[in-house]
């Protein structure tokens, strides 16, 4: 079919006014980006500016602020197919533009779930 490569979700479409807590695990984090615990500590060395507070047990507690960034991560990586180098790159010299990007994704998200529960709907009714 066409050669192409199916689109891996950014993460679960949990659009950011959802979270609402002030902070979360790792394996939360882990479960909402849909890629595992090693990953998000390895971008924790690699990227600045994702520094999650730890318990006195070391647990790590990722903000919103955190987890916003890990989103555009794992959307440069994932979604683009970008290394880790120019992923830094580019949030860099292009993050705000990359975060309207994903706010445009859940709009379009919430868009097409909605369409799909008003056709369902109607598709009940006949």
């Amino acid at each position: 079919m066409g050669g192409r490569t199916p689109v891996r979700p950014l993460f679960n479409y949990m659009p950011m006014e959802e979270f609402g807590k002030l902070y979360y695990k790792i394996s939360e984090v882990s479960e909402l980006l849909g890629v595992p615990a090693s990953t998000l500590r390895y971008w924790e060395q690699e990227f600045d500016g994702i520094r999650p507070k730890r318990s006195t047990s070391n647990q790590r507690y990722y903000r919103p602020d955190d987890l916003r960034k890990l989103q555009m991560i794992n959307y440069l990586i994932r979604t683009k197919g970008l290394r880790i180098e120019a992923a830094k790159q580019e949030l860099l010299n292009n993050s705000s533009n990359i975060s309207k990007r994903l706010d445009v994704i859940d709009l379009l998200t919430d868009t097409r779930d909605e369409l799909k529960r008003m056709l369902d709907a109607l598709t009940k009714r006949k």
